[in-house]
Parts: C-alpha cells; structure tokens; sequence
C-alpha cells in the first residue's frame, strides 16, 4: 500500500478527528496498511470499525489501542488511548469506499471490472493472466469482491502497478453501484446474467439491472465487454453510451471462438478470432464456458495493446483458483474434478459438460446448490435431468433437494442414482459406490463444505 498520511483519510472520508496531544502531528502520522481485523492492528495501521450482521467492529477498539493501531476509523465516539486516532464517521462501511475512491486516483493505470452471475473469479483470474504478460498487474485474490474485499484489494496497489483486475460481486440492488462507484473500471467485463442471487433480486431482469450497475460508473469512453450469448446481456446491444466489445461462442461478432476440441479432462482446443487476427490456443481447463473466459480475456487484451502472442502466451499459461474445476490425477486411482467452491444451474451443467468428456466411468457426486428459494426444487431437478442426459453413469446426491435431483435423473432413465442427507452419511454408506478408475466430480455451494468429501476421497480424515 502506497503511504497515507491521517489528513489524507479526512480529506476523503470526511471524518473528525479525536486525538490527544499535538493535533498537527496527528494529522502526519502515516498509514501503510488497512484492516478490519483487530488482530492485524499495530503501528502504521487504520483499522475499520464495521457493525457486521455477527460482530461490531467498535467491540474490538480496546484490543486496538493496546496493540498500538495508528488510526480507526469509527461510527462511536471513543476515547483514544495510547496515542491512537479515532476518525469519526457516520457510516464506516461508506468512508472505507470513499477512501477507497481517492486512493484509486491515485494511480494513472487502467483498471478491468469484472462481475456476472456465474464464473467471475475464473474470469478475473484468466485476464489476469493474459494482461499480466505485457503489464505489472494486481488482480484480485480469491473472492475478495464484496463492499469489504475490494477496498482491500484496492488498497493493495502500489507504485510499480500498472494495470488492476478488479472483481466486483453483489446480492442486492445497490451493492454494485457503491463498490463500482469507488472503482470506477475504464474497462467492464460481464461474464454472464444468470440466477445467482434471485431470491434477492426478483428476476433476471433484476439481476441484469444490477450487474448493469457497474457500467453506471465507466464514462463515456470507457468499455464494456459482454457475453453475446448470453439472451440478457444481448438486450443491451444500442443501449449503452461506452462503447460494447461482444465476445461468444454461438454469437459470432467481434471476438468469437470455433474449432472447439475438447481433449479429454485436459484442456479445451480453440481458434480464437479477434478484429487484430486470429489465434490458436489450448485453454488449461476443459469446457466450452472456458472459451468463453478466454475470449473475454483476449478482448480485454486486445482494448490494452497486447499482442496476439501475448493473448496466447496468457491463455495457454493460464492457472485455475484452488477447487475451481481443479483435476486432481491418480488420487487413489481416480481421477477427481474438483469444483467444490461454488454452485448455481449453469455452473453445474458445465461442470457435467466437462464430466461427459472423460474416458471410463463417470461419477458426479452433488451437493446442494444455494441461494435459489423457490426456484430451488425445479432447479435441483433440471440438474438431475441434465446429469443423465450427458450420460453420467453415477449420481449421488448430497444435502437438501436431493429428492428433486434424484427425481429428475430418475426420469432421464439414470439407474444408478443416490441420495443422502449429509456429507457424514455418504461418507459412511456410499463411498463404496466409487471404484478405482473412476472419474469423480465434486461440485456444490461452498456453504455445504463439500470440499472435505474431497478430501475422503484422497484418503485424508
């Protein structure tokens, strides 16, 4: 993190400042690091008291003071101690953007926002990679991508950055518009609009207007680059003032992709075509929703002046976040897919896409998919369905809805289909199921912590 000095933070948050002593020296006292975690507290730190939905953050301001915090940032007035500055806001989750939003423009570099309903992190994570090969690039790590994660990040970038990814997700109208206010991307990438975050947001339609949000904050001459097949996004076609990159598969318009050959659970083969020429590249990942990351990649690549050799070199090099449709070989003499992280309809069916690509017998091991209310039985079951239309052979169903996903293989004519309450159930009764040789994908919302069947299956407790 690039130095802060207190008068700085008023500056942008416009805070009042509470302090002992000398005023003007309180005002120069430098900050090099921000966190809302009491623990991280010690000198040269601004620590955020935020009122979460468990912990209040102003709970821990003792803890802070005794641990010798620079600053904190707070809605409650406190009595400092130790030399400590308490910065007097209304609304601390607000400053934090705010603070956010000026030390943004503190940097003359480009910066990439990336949201959608489906696949954001590996879609960060991929033109990440291709940007990375011509400029010093921060990007987003994990998921930090909520009104906490991004300042975070943001606040990461230094003086030898040249480029940052940032990715922004949201549950609610609104949330978008706050962190893409503070952002301000030059370049908007939407992956997809989907049904993630349905019960919050309605409909699709919603959930178009929200993701929509972060194009609000790009001016005039800025980007967006946009899934063509996605039947939402393509409502936008004329609607926008910045200027629409199209990126698709089945809708062939400024970047599209052909040649698809799936090799096997390797990677994915494709011709990339782009207005500066055309590339062959080998996507590290199996799946067709692959293509479609790597071809927003190369457009955000081509908008910065890389090359086309770059744009491959980033493709090809390209490295998937831990249980991100990771392949695990030869692991008790199976070969594991391991895409436990998270899980909505779309991302299921292109899971069971890539499963259908494997040589032997294929096993999908399911859990529950989150965040769908009512829509959530039907899904479940299309799910299923879906399973034994790609000709899996074994399904077994983990957790809630597993009664509806079974239902709906049951009527795809899938035989082997079986269901359990619990993970510990599985476990104890069906991990017999899976024999050596078998190809097994692992997939769930991360809330069901799926990851540690995972774990079973390489034979740790």
């Amino acid at each position: 993190m690039k130095k802060l000095k207190v008068r700085e933070i008023i500056k942008a948050t416009g805070a009042q400042m509470i302090a002992l002593g000398d005023m003007e020296e309180a005002l120069e006292k430098e900050i090099w690091y921000v966190t809302q975690d009491s623990r991280e507290t010690k000198e040269g730190v601004l620590f955020v008291a935020r009122i979460g939905e468990v912990r209040d953050g102003h709970d821990f301001l003792p803890q802070c003071f005794e641990n010798g915090v620079t600053a904190c940032l707070s809605q409650k007035v406190v009595a400092p101690k130790n030399g400590a500055i308490v910065l007097l806001v209304p609304d601390t989750g607000k400053a934090l953007l705010d603070l956010t939003a000026y030390y943004r423009d503190l940097f003359d570099i480009p910066y990439i926002g990336v949201t959608g309903s489906v696949g954001k992190t590996t879609t960060k994570d991929m033109i990440a990679s291709v940007v990375s090969q011509k400029y010093e690039t921060l990007w987003t790590q994990g998921n930090y991508n909520n009104e906490v994660g991004v300042p975070l990040t943001m606040f990461r970038i230094e003086d030898h950055h040249e480029a940052a990814i940032i990715e922004m997700g949201m549950n609610h109208f609104g949330e978008l518009d706050r962190i893409a206010k503070a952002v301000r991307p030059h370049i908007g990438v939407i992956s997809n609009v989907g049904v993630a975050h349905i019960e919050y947001l309605g409909s699709r339609e919603g959930i178009l207007q929200a993701k929509c949000e972060m194009l609000g904050h790009m001016d005039e001459n800025g980007v967006a680059i946009l899934n063509a097949d996605n039947d939402m996004l393509q409502t936008l076609e004329g609607k926008l003032p910045q200027k629409i990159r199209w990126f698709g598969v089945e809708n062939k318009k400024d970047f599209y992709a052909d040649e698809i050959e799936q090799i096997g659970l390797e990677k994915t083969a494709c011709t990339i075509h782009t207005p500066i020429g055309n590339i062959r590249v080998d996507v590290p990942i199996p799946g067709v929703h692959m293509v479609l990351n790597a071809l927003s990649a190369a457009a955000v690549g081509v908008e910065l002046g890389l090359s086309l050799e770059q744009i491959k070199a980033g493709i090809d090099s390209f490295t998937p976040t831990k249980k991100r449709m990771t392949l695990m070989k030869d692991v008790n003499g199976l070969t594991i897919l391991n895409d436990s992280y998270n899980a909505n309809p779309v991302s299921m069916k292109s899971a069971l896409d890539v499963l259908a690509n494997a040589e032997g017998r294929k096993v999908a091991v399911l859990g529950t998919m989150g965040e769908l209310e009512d829509y959530a039985p039907a899904m479940h079951k299309e799910v299923g369905a879906y399973a034994a239309a790609k000709g899996t052979d074994v399904l077994i169903c983990i957790g809630k809805w597993n009664d509806c996903m079974e239902a709906g293989a049951k009527e795809g004519g899938m035989t082997e289909v079986y269901r359990y309450d619990t993970q510990e159930e599985f476990w104890e009764n069906g991990l017999s199921l899976i024999k050596e040789g078998d190809n097994v994908l692992v997939k769930a919302s991360l809330s069901t912590g799926l990851s540690r069947t995972v774990d079973k299956l390489q034979g740790v407790n």
